[in-house]
């Protein structure tokens, strides 16, 4: 899957040892440039972090993964973001988004007895 916007905020790095050694985890939140924009927070994990330096108002495209996991009855979701291009924003714009027309609504002046 794919989104693209603009970075609002850089969270601060997550470290931690597990049964593989140490990893580290960062968390980012991108708005998209939608007419209703939308925020998402996104993950790059381990070498990712180096290999996609990210940083506020940077406009990217970020491909991703959406993955979900349950830890002691409860369920967590992480978007995993595995490319990142920088600049490369698609926004399609809002005057290309079809539009309903209701002036030809079935049944309108044919002078039935609905009040619309």
């Amino acid at each position: 899957m794919e989104i693209s916007g603009k970075i609002i905020a850089v969270l601060p790095i997550a470290t931690g040892q597990g049964k593989n050694g140490t990893w580290r985890s960062q968390d980012y939140v991108l708005e998209t440039a939608d007419q209703y924009p939308k925020k998402v927070c996104f993950n790059l994990f381990n070498d990712k972090i180096d290999q996609f330096p990210l940083g506020i108002d940077d406009q990217v495209n970020v491909s991703f993964d959406v993955e979900s996991r349950e830890y002691n009855g409860r369920w967590y979701t992480t978007v995993r973001a595995w490319k990142i291009e920088k600049g490369a924003v698609s926004a399609t714009p809002a005057a290309s988004a079809p539009v309903a027309s209701f002036d030809a609504a079935p049944g309108a002046g044919e002078g039935s007895d609905l009040p619309f």
